[in-house]
């Protein structure tokens, strides 16, 4: 029978945290302390923290919780986020995480709770699926070397930034970039350079006269954030007279459809992979990339991924050029941001694998093709869209009849997020997730009727891409992208790769503590709920109250 002292214990959560996820039990702690000369861990605490230092008071905790308790009140949370289908764009999408790769590589410890691969044969299932990111960036770029990833979009522009300053053969402290790329991407830019004492310029890139503009780089959007897709070769020649490096900002799965940047000129790409199975989860994670030509190889930010033969003869993957980076050459380094985003980075690289270079282009014309359709459909509506332009994904429409804001509302109405310019344009992105439903909902928020034959509207990339502007050249040739479509084979595709590394599946993780190699289960389910998931950081802030609450408690 239990006395009254041991009630409280009886009466709480039989699944607390700290019974599942504080390891040592009371007599492993005795014996810990025991071994140190400590009879209780107070005794331990006064004599190795200073008294000057001490918390004096409680940490403002609320009660404790079991595991079942926290996710009740997540999911409490989760509700109060309103899932509208965002069609903002800006870099961010909708996509569809394949099930195999949700299950097997998001959801599962043994991809989640690794270490950095320091130690290189403890590490070859991840080093391998980070080679295929690498490959594909490389091949969807048509630039030699890719990185394993970085931490976003506007992180890699000011990366990109600084590494053409170092390489730069001009003398010029000024960096242009080009008003049309995305403005989040802009003002990372712009607080990166103010340090480092660089000038952005902000302008037109096919107006500006670079001869008289000498910058040591120029960032250029491809396509641009409302959508165009520009011919930057006489840009780039330009920047180039001047002794300056050319980056272009670019999009991967128009990549399957455009010329890619390698072909006309660009000595660096930048972009974000999320569109490649990674929900939007409201801003992030996400993995961003970087490619560039083989020259510049040392002056890479990020981790690279390379090959090497081990004592034996036998070929294995390794971290290469280590001397780059910050854990060997501190304050020296060619980026003081060490942080990647490897998870992200395996689905990405494994969501191109399971589709292969056909489903990617399979995916990019379906896109193509319905915001075709959905221009055609806002032309005969009588709205304004530029006719010269080619568009992959992205409109920018001036309402006649009605203004921006008219629509915007009759969008939301139907619980769709379109993108508001703020000078009587709408922005229209579509996605892998669109469809024909859709696109006729969209029409109806222009004041269509709501029933268009959208397949009628439709038209083929193949004719509609200008040969200058149409990419011909193969991409992700390589054997494993080509391999492993059906779900049984990318399964045990993942699944061989997992057995190949060290996880907290096989044992605790002596290095480091900044993964979530020790994150309780409990922990980790909430990310793919769709009201945390499916959010479009751009979102009206309404519609991201749960967000608002979890930011306000922490």
């Amino acid at each position: 029978m239990s006395t009254d002292s041991n009630l409280p214990d009886l009466l709480g959560p039989s699944d607390s945290f700290v019974d599942r996820h504080v390891g040592p039990r009371d007599a492993e702690i005795r014996e810990m302390l025991g071994l140190l000369g400590y009879r209780s861990l107070d005794e331990m605490i006064d004599a190795t923290i200073p008294a000057a230092i001490r918390l004096k008071k409680p940490l403002n905790l609320g009660p404790p919780r079991g595991e079942r308790e926290a996710l009740e009140e997540l999911r409490g949370i989760a509700r109060q986020n309103q899932l509208f289908r965002s069609l903002i764009g800006m870099g961010y999408y909708g996509t569809i995480t394949p099930p195999v790769i949700l299950r097997n590589v998001l959801e599962n410890p043994g991809w989640y709770t690794q270490y950095t691969p320091y130690q290189a044969e403890i590490s070859q299932g991840r080093l391998e699926a980070l080679m295929n990111f690498q490959t594909m960036v490389s091949d969807l770029t048509a630039l030699p070397l890719a990185n394993a990833s970085l931490l976003d979009e506007a992180t890699a522009a000011a990366e990109a930034m600084t590494m053409c300053a170092r390489v730069s053969r001009g003398k010029s402290k000024c960096f242009f970039v080009a008003q049309d790329c995305h403005p989040q991407t802009i003002a990372v830019v712009q607080t990166r350079a103010r340090p480092l004492g660089f000038e952005v310029v902000v302008g037109d890139p096919l107006k500006t006269d670079f001869s008289k503009q000498a910058c040591f780089g120029a960032l250029l959007q491809y396509p641009t954030t409302d959508g165009r897709v520009e011919c930057y070769q006489k840009t780039i020649e330009q920047v180039h007279a001047t002794g300056g490096l050319a980056v272009v900002a670019t999009d991967l799965l128009a990549l399957t459809l455009l010329k890619p940047p390698g072909e006309f000129g660009a000595d660096i790409a930048i972009g974000s992979s999320q569109r490649f199975g990674v929900p939007m989860g409201f801003g992030g994670p996400h993995a961003a990339f970087m490619a560039t030509r083989t020259e510049y190889t040392r002056q890479m930010p990020g981790r690279l991924i390379g090959m090497s033969k081990d004592a034996d003869g036998g070929m294995g993957f390794r971290l290469t050029l280590q001397t780059r980076e910050q854990h060997i050459r501190r304050e020296k380094a060619t980026s003081n941001i060490c942080t990647a985003q490897v998870l992200l980075a395996i689905m990405a690289g494994m969501y191109a694998t399971y589709h292969g270079p056909a489903g990617l282009r399979r995916i990019g014309s379906r896109v193509f093709a319905l915001t075709h359709a959905l221009r055609t459909g806002l032309r005969q509506l009588g709205h304004e869209i530029n006719d010269a332009d080619v568009r992959f994904d992205t409109l920018r429409v001036k309402p006649v009849g009605r203004t921006a804001g008219d629509v915007i509302r009759a969008a939301r109405e139907r619980r769709i997020n379109l993108r508001d310019f703020g000078d009587g344009t709408v922005g229209v992105s579509l996605d892998e997730t669109t469809g024909v439903a859709l696109v006729q909902d969209v029409l109806a928020a222009f004041g269509g009727r709501g029933d268009e034959d959208v397949v009628a509207l439709a038209g083929s990339p193949d004719k509609l891409i200008p040969a200058a502007l149409r990419r011909t050249s193969p991409y992700l040739s390589h054997p494993v992208f080509n391999s492993y479509h059906a779900e049984h084979e990318m399964l045990r595709y993942i699944k061989r790769l997992e057995s190949r590394d060290l996880s907290l599946c096989q044992s605790m993780i002596p290095l480091g503590s900044c993964t979530m190699k020790l994150n309780a289960a409990a922990e980790m389910l909430p990310i793919t709920w769709p009201e945390f998931a499916y959010l479009h950081p751009f979102a009206p802030v309404e519609q991201a109250a749960g967000y608002i609450e979890l930011f306000r408690q922490l």
